[in-house]
């Protein structure tokens, strides 16, 4: 037996796959390299013979423990052979990712960047270049370039045996296999992909330079900002003061026009959200670059893992969640399947709750509107107040919860609800008042985290503190992360119970089933969200909301509607023929989502 951690194995092997991967296509096994600790067996297998297995050449037993870097791209090449995946999984990028979240890396983060860190020797990054090149070129390959790939996969194996060594003595061995389960999820969702209307794609692709120009004209005429492509700031700054509308500015004074603050200000006022939508599709947008499979999946690796707080950081020009809003438009899904969109219900609140066990505020998160009780709570509207009879007052004290939430102060918040400071700073003491618990549980996070330099989950996702770090940062830090953790914990049990997951998109799930299905699966899927949150939480469950698309029609957010119409309206009058797309709604086409647990509305789009 080989002992790892706290655990006993029978066998411990370590494996490294090359591969190569067409954009939004699922990987392509070149060979295999695996070595066992304990009897020292050796494996290199070339692809011909990988193809004609049926099953892994090395245990994947309860009792056997399988060991690599970056685990979702060796579980991708076990799904495109067909194999089933190891029982234990420990994925070394995880958990040097964990040990090193929040220290400046010289190296990054990869398998040579951990070498490094521990002082072993590796394979030069120039040379590893080289040979993932040859890799990714694909074949036929010469007998001496297969040596060549074989030996460097080798090299990768020899270095994962030096770094298990010297990361045992740090590794929380259960908590790591956690994580190599959630990795095992993530390739599932990769491999499974995000259904894309391709027609509607290309044609966007085909006419996208082309209709730039008039996007400006179309949209422009409402803020009258632009000079030809050029955005003036001068007349932003005129519009502003008309709509008064108060933005953000930066030290020198001058407005903050970065994407995050744009974005925000979007969300904060709907005015601002198709300006928003103009100045990504003229400056960032590249349709490209959305990498689409041939079967009209949307693949992207999720990054897991990637973020401080544990959460994936897909790339934003690959992944279709990561542009514009209104580009969700292509989401569709298949003939007689549906989609559904589950989310948790006010997600960070309830973790708040449950972390500071606040009795005001748990009873607040379960009355099913938690901005609502808080405001009952704070004697701002009578008991019997609802959402149709103090609908202004609601907003007003959602926007405080959200500003406590994200760290925000006095002057960002007056911002946030248009409203003067003065107001704000009152809002913020009646939070303080009626989450008393709360507010010495936060404070007592960021005391903690400056003093000790290091804050982690209730499941061990752990981030050092340097000098000067940010407090709303640390004061965010429980929620973010722990709404990772059990975001994970959701994949890794719904993928294992066959639910086919397309996406997760921080706190929600995208999943896919027949339509005949759909119903049963969104209902599982929301016993799960509900069971992971209450693991991670020791007991307390948070609602979710499920949003169904089914086929023929198309998954649209709301906040993207106007800019959807507005690109087909102009493809239609520049190329009448090469345009079906339906580019306005009749009222009966806005359609409710319905859940066991509570009901949402949204937008669905037929064509």
């Amino acid at each position: 037996m080989i002992r790892v951690g706290s655990k006993e194995f029978r066998e411990v092997w370590l494996a490294d796959f090359e591969f190569t991967a067409l954009p939004g296509e699922r990987p392509d096994p070149v060979c295999l390299v695996a070595w066992e600790m304990g009897s020292g067996r050796r494996l290199q297998v070339w692809r011909d013979e990988l193809l004609e297995m049926r099953r892994p050449p090395y245990s994947i037993a309860q009792d056997s423990l399988f060991v690599c870097f970056y685990a979702s791209a060796e579980m991708s090449c076990h799904l495109s052979l067909g194999w089933p995946m190891p029982m234990n999984v420990l994925d070394l990028y995880a958990e040097f990712r964990n040990l090193t979240n929040g220290l400046t890396l010289p190296s990054g983060n990869g398998l040579l960047g951990a070498l490094i860190w521990f002082g072993l020797g590796g394979i030069e990054a120039a040379e590893k270049e080289t040979m993932r090149n040859l890799v990714l070129r694909g074949g036929p390959w010469t007998p001496q370039e297969r040596t060549a790939i074989l030996e460097y996969c080798k090299s990768d194996v020899k270095s994962l045996s030096k770094l298990l060594v010297k990361m045992v003595p740090n590794l929380d061995i259960d908590r790591a296999l956690l994580r190599g389960r959630y990795m095992e999820a993530a390739a599932r969702i990769e491999d499974q992909g995000i259904p894309i209307d391709t027609v509607a794609l290309n044609k966007l692709r085909r006419h996208w330079d082309g209709i730039q120009d008039h996007l400006i004209g179309k949209i422009d005429i409402e803020y009258q900002v632009f000079e030809r492509r050029i955005f003036k700031v001068d007349r932003f700054t005129d519009w502003l003061v008309k709509s008064s509308i108060p933005w953000p500015r930066l030290d020198t004074g001058r407005l903050d026009l970065t994407e995050d603050t744009f974005r925000e200000m979007a969300r904060i006022h709907p005015r601002v959200s198709l300006l928003h939508e103009l100045r990504v599709a003229l400056s960032q947008m590249r349709l490209s670059d959305l990498v689409v499979g041939r079967d009209g999946r949307n693949r992207c690796m999720l990054s897991a893992f990637r973020s401080r707080t544990g959460r994936n950081q897909p790339s934003n020009s690959k992944f279709v969640f990561g542009p514009s809003v209104w580009l969700r438009g292509l989401i569709r899904p298949e003939p007689d399947c549906g989609l559904a969109y589950i989310d948790w219900a006010q997600q960070e609140f309830g973790i708040a709750a449950a972390l500071s066990e606040d009795p005001c505020m748990i009873e607040a998160y379960e009355s099913g509107d938690p901005y609502l009780a808080f405001a009952k709570h704070a004697k701002a509207v009578p008991p019997d107040a609802s959402k149709e009879t103090h609908p202004s007052e609601r907003e007003q004290f959602k926007a405080c919860v959200l500003a406590v939430q994200y760290g925000m102060g006095e002057k960002s918040l007056a911002c946030r609800i248009h409203q003067s400071i003065p107001y704000a700073r009152e809002l913020l003491r009646l939070h303080r008042e009626t989450y008393p618990k709360f507010w010495r549980w936060s404070n007592g996070i960021v005391d903690y985290a400056m003093v000790h330099g290091k804050l982690w989950t209730t499941f061990g996702w752990n981030v050092h503190i340097s000098q000067g770090a940010n407090p709303r940062f640390l004061q965010n830090f429980p929620m973010q992360a722990n709404g990772s953790e059990m975001l994970r914990i959701a994949c890794f049990r719904g993928t294992e119970q066959g639910i086919k997951i397309c996406a997760p998109v921080h706190d929600a799930i995208l999943i896919e089933a027949p339509c005949d299905e759909l119903e049963e699966k969104i209902s599982a899927t929301q016993k799960v969200m509900a069971d992971a949150s209450a693991i991670v939480l020791n007991g307390f469950r948070l609602r979710s909301e499920a949003k169904i698309v089914r086929y023929p029609e198309r998954y649209m957010d709301e906040r993207g509607l106007k800019m959807w119409q507005t690109v087909w309206s102009i493809i239609e009058d520049l190329h009448p023929s090469s345009s079906n797309e339906l580019t306005s709604l009749e009222p009966e086409r806005l359609c409710n989502f319905s859940c066991a647990e509570s009901h949402t509305r949204s937008i669905l789009l037929y064509t």
